[in-house]
């Protein structure tokens, strides 16, 4: 690895905005080489270490320097899609956390812990249409969209009722305190 900037590094610094005389003060400043800057670490330092240089031309020799898509502050990211921004392609078999949003390992199984936070990353919920139980959004067996465990009770006296597999959710998404209290009494007087 070289141990001085190359012609190519120093017009690209001066491309990010740096001056001949801040380009030429670098190695003055033990920044003989684009790995230097790692030691620096971010824009912040560099601002401290060269007074007098614009903060924003600071992040943008950083982000240069360190290889992360401009603005990004993410290492290893590519700008080629024009908006700077990431993309993230993920098999259809991935399983993220219900509560803290962590991917779980290829090895996942259905009921294990997050890795993450400990908590069952997909908790078993129960059909309030066939009884059946599992993880995820919709019931496997029956296709029925899982309620709230503390609603069950609920859309299950619904489906007494004789309301459609997926009217019951919707329709507990969209009862008020009100009327969710007057068909609890209702539960309450079928338990009597």
């Amino acid at each position: 690895m070289s141990t001085a900037l190359s012609a190519l590094e120093q017009t690209i610094l001066k491309a990010k905005g740096l001056t001949d005389e801040q380009v030429g003060a670098l190695p003055g400043l033990g920044i003989a080489s684009r790995a230097d800057f790692a030691t620096v670490g971010d824009a912040a330092t560099l601002v401290e270490v060269m007074p007098g240089l614009d903060r924003a031309i600071a992040g943008r020799v950083m982000d240069w320097a360190l290889g992360r898509a401009e603005g990004t502050g993410v290492a290893g990211t590519s700008g080629t899609s024009g908006s700077g921004g990431r993309v993230v392609l993920d098999t259809s078999d991935a399983v993220y956390c219900v509560h803290c949003q962590a991917k779980q390992p290829k090895d996942y199984k259905s009921g294990d812990l997050c890795v993450n936070c400990g908590k069952q990353a997909e908790p078993t919920e129960s059909c309030y249409w066939c009884a059946a139980s599992g993880p995820g959004k919709f019931c496997r067996s029956c296709g029925a969209t899982f309620v709230p465990t503390a609603e069950l009770d609920l859309a299950i006296l619904l489906r007494r009722d004789g309301l459609s597999k997926d009217d019951i959710p919707k329709r507990l998404f969209d009862m008020n305190k009100v009327e969710k209290d007057a068909l609890w009494g209702r539960v309450r007087h079928a338990r009597g």
